[in-house]
């Protein structure tokens, strides 16, 4: 019922700090230094993103209309609070030691907030939906994937540029900055029933986090299986 917000959210919800790469010499131990700054007090909110991703993938298959409301609105305040999180992180470590560090971290704690704001209007959402009636319940699930599909974008764009150059190598090197397997909810989303959709939710580990999965494919299973 829920597949929607789960495709984009195991997408997108993760890209956060999901890199690859290597550095160069030079002044790599300063940029490096600040990204272990960043990275360290960065692990527990991608972890937290990386649950909050979990909650819904468990609910998507057969989770009731009270489950997955509760569930959704749960899992998008976690995200918002983790990305605040994140914000104040970047913006307590300092500019980057790089061409351009202060933009650099000016545009990624701007963006960051933004998407917390977003999450939080998602959450608002989910929350005036009516479970107690299934098909005003699934049209309003549709607008909430709808308006998730809105925040991919921003939830990439985030950090893209803090991500990418020197910047993005020294913090590839940082455990901290790596993703994160979720805690909760088991190691994967529940079997749909016979007939669902049997799409399966994004990105896999081996993959970087940037390239979020589309959530469209599920979205119909999501809200045909809410007017049931």
């Amino acid at each position: 019922m829920n597949k929607k917000l789960a495709a984009a959210l195991s997408g997108g919800a993760v890209l956060v700090l999901a890199l690859s790469g290597c550095g160069d010499d030079g002044d790599e131990n300063k940029v490096d230094a600040w990204a272990k700054t960043v990275c360290d007090q960065a692990k527990p909110q991608i972890q937290k993103r990386a649950d909050a991703q979990q909650i819904i993938i468990s609910t998507a298959a057969d989770g009731k209309p009270a489950d997955i409301q509760a569930a959704d609105s749960k899992a998008f305040q976690d995200i918002a609070d983790a990305d605040r999180a994140l914000a104040k992180s970047i913006e307590s470590a300092g500019a980057p030691p790089v061409d351009n560090g202060d933009k650099l971290q000016q545009d990624a704690v701007k963006e960051l907030n933004a998407t917390a704001v977003a999450y939080e209007g998602l959450k608002k959402q989910v929350d005036a939906l009516d479970p107690a009636n299934q098909q005003k319940f699934a049209d309003g699930l549709q607008g909430v994937a709808d308006g998730l599909k809105k925040i991919e974008k921003m939830d990439q764009d985030a950090l893209a540029k803090l991500q990418s150059g020197e910047v993005g190598q020294a913090m590839a090197k940082q455990q901290g900055c790596q993703k994160a397997t979720p805690s909760v909810g088991g190691t994967g989303p529940a079997k749909p029933k016979p007939g669902a959709s049997a799409s399966q939710p994004a990105a896999s580990a081996s993959k970087p986090a940037t390239s979020a999965s589309k959530p469209a494919a599920s979205a119909s299973a999501s809200a045909s299986k809410a007017a049931e």
